[in-house]
């Protein structure tokens, strides 16, 4: 027969072990990334600088994330899919994702070829290049990788809410809405 000092020990062991791995499990946050304090400057008419995450347009935004020039497409595809041109109800930025040399010649260079490429006004205002450390942008919000373009759905702590990559999928389309539109918990 065995003592009751042993079933004590065991029931405090197996709460210490259940305390334990509540504290060192990842949460929702650390497993899908957080945007990276940054500023970067919106190429609208002021060109004005943005602190980020906190100056994100809305408490959760849309960021379409492009890593190269010809990515471009796959950011058009969700664009034109989830129609962000014609639907105001949705706060989003193009967020072209740009390795920072430290040279203000070749920042300035990169921008002047963005404000050629987005001529129009309204193509500009949602326009917002990020001078960073790529991978380390990358590790920062848990994506897999620059080989496609990335669409986040952000909140102003700069958490990444949700995800998808490629080109626009209407069911990624549908669970990215239903984050974007969902009530901080």
């Amino acid at each position: 027969m065995k003592k009751v000092w042993v079933y004590g020990l065991a029931w405090g062991a197996a709460t210490l072990l259940a305390l334990t791995l509540a504290v060192v499990t990842p949460n929702e946050t650390n497993v899908m990334g957080r945007l990276p304090s940054l500023v970067a400057n919106r190429l609208g008419h002021k060109q004005e600088p943005v602190s980020l995450p906190e100056g994100l347009p809305a408490g959760r935004t849309l960021a379409l994330v492009a890593f190269r020039h010809n990515q471009n497409a796959e950011l058009e595809s969700w664009i034109n899919g989830l129609q962000l041109r014609k639907d105001s109800s949705i706060a989003w930025v193009r967020m072209p994702v740009i390795n920072d040399t430290g040279d203000p010649a070749h920042r300035s260079a990169v921008e002047t070829r963005l404000l050629s490429r987005y001529p129009s006004e309204s193509e500009r205002a949602s326009l917002l290049p990020v001078f960073t450390d790529r991978d380390a942008f990358v590790r920062a919000t848990g994506i897999t990788g620059t080989d496609q373009a990335v669409v986040l759905v952000l909140d102003r702590n700069g958490e990444v809410l949700a995800r998808a990559q490629g080109k626009f999928d209407p069911d990624k389309a549908q669970a990215l809405l239903e984050t974007l539109r969902s009530s901080a918990p």
